[in-house]
């Protein structure tokens, strides 16, 4: 059978928390800014869970979930003077696109995500200023921070969203002292690609899904608070996740208007 590549022996030291093994399906989430409502989940599947290091795909056409205005209109397509003003609510999507590896360090104030062209030709990485992950039995969790660094495979890097930063700021969804947290961590993360640390420097570029991995499923409660039970268990196996109940609609939570969606913007700015 052909397995998923990985670059470099993955150790896994002892440790008091279980370790979810490659190919488990977790949820990757957000919270809304400043409350500890979910607005944002994606279903992946786990790459490697060390002590050291978690990394997870997302596969192109994953089901989701994201925020979208009440009025219908894509929160990213919103004028930015009212985009974190107007009431908005949870929907289902898809994930568009390749795919997505991410990976996160405990601790750290950023995700690094790959991302690839059709065919596999690498495009950049995206760090993500955002809380460290808080980890849950049922997969992850964090907060955005707006404010972002693409990374060029010529080793070019530019701050991005920071528009949307700046906003944000300004209409109260952080205050001024995490704001200066979040410059402090942005300019840690630069120093870390000036001296060409990990990840980038290690050879996830070449890394490529298990062919044999099923998309993961979007679980009906996959906005359940951390700690509580989960509702059904998928037959494949442990670890798998909650199964869906397809008469179960996504539910219809109002969020604030103060919730901030990330938008992704990829590749090169010309």
């Amino acid at each position: 059978m052909t397995t998923h590549r990985e670059p470099g022996p993955g150790t896994d030291g002892a440790t008091s928390r279980p370790r979810w093994r490659a190919g488990d399906h977790i949820l990757w989430r957000y919270r809304a800014n400043g409350t500890s409502d979910v607005h944002i989940c994606r279903p992946v599947t786990v790459v490697r869970d060390t002590p050291e290091l978690l990394a997870v795909w997302l596969a192109p056409d994953t089901p989701c979930v994201r925020p979208r205005l009440l009025d219908g209109t894509p929160v990213h397509l919103e004028p930015l003077e009212t985009r974190y003003t107007k009431p908005r609510g949870p929907v289902p999507t898809t994930w568009s696109g390749t795919g997505v590896l991410k990976l996160a360090r405990p601790g750290d104030p950023w995700s690094v995500w790959l991302f690839w062209e059709p065919g596999w030709r690498f495009k950049n990485w995206y760090v993500n200023l955002e809380e460290p992950l808080h980890r849950w039995s049922g997969g992850v969790d964090s907060e955005d921070h707006f404010l972002d660094i693409a990374v060029y495979p010529d080793r070019r890097w530019e701050w991005r969203d920071e528009d949307e930063f700046a906003r944000a700021l300004e209409v109260g969804l952080i205050d001024p002292d995490r704001a200066e947290e979040v410059r402090r961590a942005g300019r840690e993360a630069t120093r870390l690609i000036g001296r060409w640390g990990s990840p980038f420097s290690e050879r996830w570029t070449e890394w490529r899904p298990a062919p044999h991995w099923a998309t993961p499923v979007l679980p009906t409660d996959w906005h359940r608070p951390p700690g509580s039970p989960r509702r059904a268990t998928d037959p494949r196996g442990a670890g798998r996740g909650p199964v869906p109940l397809e008469t179960d609609p996504v539910p219809t939570r109002r969020i604030s208007p103060h919730h901030h969606e990330h938008t992704i913007r990829r590749g090169p700015v010309t």
